[in-house]
């Protein structure tokens, strides 16, 4: 089943039709393996998942935007008289490029990291939020911090996708997971920057300056320090890092000569409730609908889903524009599950009826 699946995957892909240049993109399959390792560490790592030339449009995007060749819309750029030194450091990082630049949008839905998306928390993918890190050589880092703690989803089902543009390690400042913290709870804020977190829980503790570098000012660190183990994660270009929204990690500041970007992309089941936008911290936006949900502002990347969602703006093919090759794959309305199968890959199966299931 699982060949039969990959083969049919890439004969879709091959034959979209589409005015525009499309890349073809051999289908990722997930094997059971990684499956599992996300579940018990939290966190996965899929080497070359990119194509090393894709990652490097990034780069020279990125180079282009110091060099003041190339501008983003809605943001400035260096002075034409900067120096070198102001040029590099312009730049710390973007958020939400995707609603302003086709690249962006073409990396929020990139179809290898979907499809691997697609086995984790799927099979119903939405986008929703993106950054480009900067990095530059003398740039700091991001102190311990839970991203379901910025972008909280009803169900919980938040997961990031950080994908390598230059070569990461600990001295250009790396990404650092804690393996196993996903099974902690959201800390509750005492700083009254965020609503979030699970204060309903008895001996949950308050926390406070969540993601500042200093491990004594950011107070997440003496929970996240309890934990025997904290795993560098060393990077080439397109290897992407998935982690859960409730795993501790940080990155530290850049201290060699290399510069360490990267862009991080963030997810949910397309049916999880979302009451978050970027740019604000109210539970409610002035464009909700009647129950304060923000669905209709992100993008259904794959699957199916009873929520309002947006469309890309640059017209990159995913389940909301083309659900021919990214939505229903089954002609009735059995539920379906991603099920590990005898060749160790996750497909995407329906249920039989309840009395067979049972």
């Amino acid at each position: 089943m699982a060949a039969a699946q990959r083969e049919m995957a890439l004969e879709v892909r091959i034959m979209v039709l589409t005015e525009a240049p499309t890349r073809v993109h051999e289908p990722y399959q997930v094997r059971v393996e990684e499956y599992r390792s996300f579940r018990r560490d939290g966190y996965l790592v899929v080497r070359g998942l990119v194509a090393p030339e894709e990652a490097r449009e990034w780069a020279d995007f990125t180079d282009d935007m110091m060099a003041g060749r190339r501008v983003m819309p809605g943001l400035p750029s260096p002075a034409e008289d900067a120096t070198e030194a102001e040029r590099r450091h312009f730049y710390d990082r973007i958020h939400m490029p995707h609603r302003t630049c086709e690249l962006a949008e073409r990396f929020l839905l990139h179809p290898r990291i979907v499809d691997v998306l697609e086995a984790l928390i799927g099979p119903d993918i939405l986008g929703l939020q993106t950054m480009l890190f900067f990095k530059q050589p003398g740039q700091g880092g991001q102190g311990f911090h839970q991203d379901s703690y910025y972008i909280p989803t009803q169900p919980d089902t938040l997961i990031g996708a950080w994908m390598a543009i230059d070569p990461a390690d600990e001295e250009n400042g790396c990404l650092w997971m804690t393996p196993g913290s996903q099974h902690e709870p959201i800390y509750p804020d005492c700083d009254g920057v965020t609503q979030q977190g699970d204060t309903i829980l008895r001996d949950i503790e308050a926390v406070k300056s969540v993601s500042h570098p200093d491990v004594e000012i950011n107070t997440l660190a003496q929970v996240a320090l309890r934990y025997d183990e904290e795993a560098p994660i060393h990077a080439e270009p397109g290897d992407v890092v998935f982690f859960g929204g409730h795993v501790f990690h940080r990155s530290q500041a850049n201290n060699s000569n290399r510069p360490r970007r990267a862009f991080v992309s963030h997810y949910c089941n397309a049916r999880s409730r979302i009451a978050w936008d970027h740019g604000s911290n109210r539970a409610h936006y002035e464009d909700a609908d009647a129950t304060g949900a923000t669905n209709h502002r992100h993008i259904l990347a794959r699957g199916t889903t009873h929520l309002p969602y947006a469309q890309p703006k640059f017209g990159t093919l995913c389940a909301a524009n083309a659900p021919e090759l990214y939505g229903e794959r089954f002609d009735d309305n059995r539920v379906k599950s991603m099920m590990g199968d005898s060749a160790g890959f996750m497909v995407l199966v329906p249920h039989e009826d309840a009395e067979r299931d049972h």
